[in-house]
């Protein structure tokens, strides 16, 4: 009943210079993400509201692509920012979201034990306490979709997540200092615009 979210947000995408000019420049679309282990399942993601998320993401992709292909011309980070209506929306900060996603878990896991298959596993990587290849949430995720086409139910235009992720802020701390929310557009009409961000003028306020 209250899963279409009002209003207009901001949000960033990271990416490298090469995909920020053909976006905004040569108004192409940004391509979805369709790996196995996305945290909101398959869609174009963002950093909601957060520019330096985004654009930290966006250093580290070029550093690890530069370590893979080190023949190859280093990539520059870069950072797109759009306008975004997110529609029906799979909201997992909402309390009642939990069962839409219990739900979503029990029919995948019966379908594959009946095929005497395992469900896929969340996983963190080495070096990195936090579980950043989520194969198993990513698979719930797309069988709820699918569970809505199947049902003819009404599609989710994006999901959205917030993650609690990284170091404690201090010792003891409860707050991690990379928590953040994330929004996987699945309806790339949710995008209403890019743009450009601007760096903000420090001889005034920020608004």
């Amino acid at each position: 009943m209250y899963s279409n979210l009002p209003n207009l947000v901001l949000a960033f995408h990271g990416c490298d210079e090469e995909t920020y000019k053909k976006v905004l420049y040569e108004h192409e679309p940004l391509l979805p993400s369709v790996n196995s282990y996305d945290w909101l399942g398959n869609g174009i993601y963002f950093w909601e509201n957060s520019f330096p998320r985004a654009q930290e993401w966006a250093i580290a992709y070029c550093e690890r692509n530069h370590r893979k292909y080190p023949d190859k011309e280093k990539k520059k980070p870069a950072v797109i920012g759009a306008v975004i209506a997110l529609g029906h929306c799979l909201n997992l900060t909402d309390y009642g979201s939990s069962e839409v996603l219990k739900n979503g878990y029990e029919i995948l896991a019966y379908e594959l034990s009946l095929h005497g298959k395992e469900l896929p596993v969340n996983r963190n990587v080495k070096g990195n306490s936090d579980l950043l290849l989520r194969e198993l949430d990513c698979a719930v995720i797309q069988r709820i979709h699918q569970y809505n086409e199947e049902l003819h139910n009404k599609s989710y235009d994006s999901v959205r997540g917030i993650f609690i992720e990284g170091n404690p802020v201090y010792p003891e701390s409860g707050i991690m200092e990379k928590s953040h929310v994330q929004l996987c557009v699945v309806n790339p009409n949710c995008i209403k615009g890019y743009f450009s961000p601007l760096l903000p003028d420090h001889k005034w306020d920020i608004v």
